[in-house]
């Protein structure tokens, strides 16, 4: 006999002894004289009538061992139609049955009980059973009294083998102290953290609040420190919204934790419009932007994904990674490079692309100021063949990703990217009324490749010193999924020829920053040491020129920056002197060139 008949079983004979109960409180003389025919009568009927309850509400495949809430109530619903229904029979049949009218509703109540009971039983059994198997369990300390520190202390309990135990919540909110939570107590404040940690002998402190702030993050993080007990932290609230929760979420604190902001908020209706069912290219699809974008992408339910990039391990490896979690969605992976533009032409011959996000670039400072040529062959002249394209097939959206160092540039890189903001602006100039052709522009990435994090890690792992440019350098970060959800956001307020600027919050100091992840990484002999501003970077980076202002949108994320109108007959003809001085190649022209069409350009100066 299989669980789930044996479940089913026992579920009816508590209903019967419901019933039953029911009946001998009502008619108390049934203990003395015996269970007359008609009460048997109603019992079978009863019991009938729950078998076919029991069997829609699909009762006996619950998991008692892992029984919840939502199970709980699939019970009740399952136990008010039951009785609904013999109460009806009641009346009908009760020239036989001789029914007292209270009889269902004690059944019903009494049916609840017991068949709930049960199921709660079965599982503070396997629980307790489970944690004698694993007396191995840290303390944890929960700060965030929330949902989400309620829904991980839930999953510590009911997982005793994660090695996991909690002991009770901290948090700032008045209403939550000293109050229970998942049958934890709230300790105090988070100021009192390394008090708690004391007395109650926590040997873990975990930050279970999705959308803290990086100020709220260090400051918990510097407690725990003072504590010296270990400390980990729950995702970001997009990260959890995408998925059960569960222990193995729990992770250590990175560096991205310590800048946290406000979790961006979407407006996914407006995203959805432009990208389901669609033919989306991305270019660039193997890099850090190109391949979050991709990840974006998917969950909008395009119609063909085209992966599109130089790379044949890195457009491999995202081609791997969407089969695996994407099925639905047909992704294609294309080797070529934006710079040649009859591969590019083929691409769009063949799969007529409506929406095309343009990531490919090359993002280096210092390796483009010691090879213009290829600044202005990738960025600009790939940017051209692009925009080229997409007006040739009709493209209905085009979204240039673009960055701060694009505003009044001191590097070459810097230049190669205005100028390819000035090609989507031309090309915008020209595009149909149903095209619109954007750039987005945003500061540094943290975690893209070449970042400095990686770099920081790689020189903390060798020993160090951490090297930083100049004491006062500073710079705006984001997360690369929080910068690719915003280019997907602009993408979809589509007003042709705009170049939308993302708000990128408060800059960070570089030093601060490696002061951070030496922090985080536990090492206590490594130094910062200044190397030196190198050719072509700022001080500062900027998002606007002094020129241009900024205008609000309906997003209060992103900017729309108030551009000069573009001469298209000019670049056509500043392009064609960029592009035969990048093919000798000539340095010194190149820079020449820059320097005319960008008057604003700062090339020689270091801020």
């Amino acid at each position: 006999m299989n669980g789930t008949l044996i479940k089913f079983l026992i579920d009816l004979a508590l209903w019967a002894a419901a019933a039953l109960f029911a009946y001998a409180f009502r008619k108390p003389t049934l203990v003395t004289f015996g269970i007359p025919l008609n009460v048997v009568g109603y019992i079978g009927l009863s019991v009938v009538v729950m078998a076919v309850a029991a069997w829609y509400y699909r009762l006996p495949r619950q998991t008692w061992r892992r029984v919840g809430v939502p199970d709980l109530m699939v019970l009740a619903r399952a136990v008010m139609i039951s009785t609904l229904v013999m109460f009806a029979l009641g009346f009908i049949l009760q020239s036989w049955l001789q029914l007292p009218r209270s009889v269902p509703l004690l059944s019903g109540v009494l049916g609840v009980l017991l068949m709930g009971s049960v199921r709660v039983l079965s599982r503070l059994l396997a629980e307790k059973v489970r944690s004698r198997g694993t007396p191995d369990q840290r303390r944890v300390l929960i700060v965030g009294a929330g949902s989400a520190g309620a829904l991980f202390a839930r999953e510590m309990l009911r997982h005793p083998e994660s090695g996991l135990r909690p002991i009770g919540f901290m948090d700032d909110e008045a209403g939550k102290q000293r109050q229970l939570v998942v049958g934890l107590p709230v300790f105090g404040r988070i100021a009192d953290l390394p008090e708690i940690v004391s007395r109650e002998g926590a040997q873990e402190v975990l930050i279970a609040v999705p959308s803290a702030s990086g100020d709220f993050v260090r400051h918990v993080v510097d407690l725990a420190r003072e504590a010296q007990v270990r400390y980990r932290i729950i995702p970001g609230v997009f990260e959890i919204l995408s998925g059960d929760v569960n222990i193995n979420q729990i992770r250590d604190v990175n560096v991205e934790d310590l800048l946290r902001r406000p979790p961006v908020q979407l407006n996914t209706s407006e995203i959805a419009g432009y990208l389901k069912d669609r033919v989306i290219l991305v270019t660039g699809a193997g890099g850090s932007i190109g391949s979050e974008l991709v990840r974006q992408l998917v969950p909008f339910e395009p119609r063909i994904i085209l992966l599109f990039g130089r790379g044949e391990n890195s457009i491999f490896s995202i081609q791997q990674e969407l089969t695996r979690s994407f099925q639905e969605v047909e992704k294609i992976a294309l080797i070529g490079d934006v710079r040649d533009e009859a591969r590019l032409r083929a691409v769009f011959e063949e799969y007529r692309p409506e929406v095309v996000f343009h990531a490919a670039a090359h993002k280096h400072v210092p390796l483009m100021e010691r090879t213009p040529s290829e600044a202005i062959l990738n960025n600009v002249m790939g940017t051209r063949n692009v925009v080229n394209l997409c007006l040739e097939y009709g493209t209905l959206r085009l979204v240039n990703v673009s960055t701060d160092k694009a505003v009044n540039p001191t590097s070459v890189m810097g230049a190669s990217k205005r100028v390819a903001e000035m090609v989507v602006s031309a090309g915008a100039a020209r595009a149909q009324p149903h095209q619109a052709f954007v750039s987005v522009r945003f500061g540094n990435v943290l975690g893209s490749r070449g970042s400095v994090v990686p770099t920081f890690m790689a020189q903390i792992r060798s020993g160090g010193p951490i090297t930083v440019t100049h004491p006062d350098m500073v710079r705006y970060f984001m997360t690369i999924p929080e910068a690719s959800r915003l280019v997907l956001q602009a993408g979809g307020l589509a007003e042709n020829g705009k170049v939308y600027v993302l708000n990128m919050g408060d800059p960070v100091k570089i030093a601060d920053l490696a002061r951070d992840v030496i922090r985080l990484s536990g090492a206590t002999n490594v130094d910062v040491v200044f190397s030196g501003i190198r050719p072509g970077e700022k001080l500062y980076e900027e998002l606007m020129t002094t020129s241009e202002g900024i205008d609000a949108t309906t997003h209060m994320e992103i900017f729309s920056a108030k551009l000069a109108p573009v001469d298209t007959e000019l670049i056509d003809r500043e392009l064609r002197l960029l592009a035969e001085h990048a093919a000798q190649p000539n340095p010194d022209a190149i820079r020449t060139d820059l320097a005319r069409l960008i008057p604003e350009n700062k090339f020689g100066q270091v801020r």
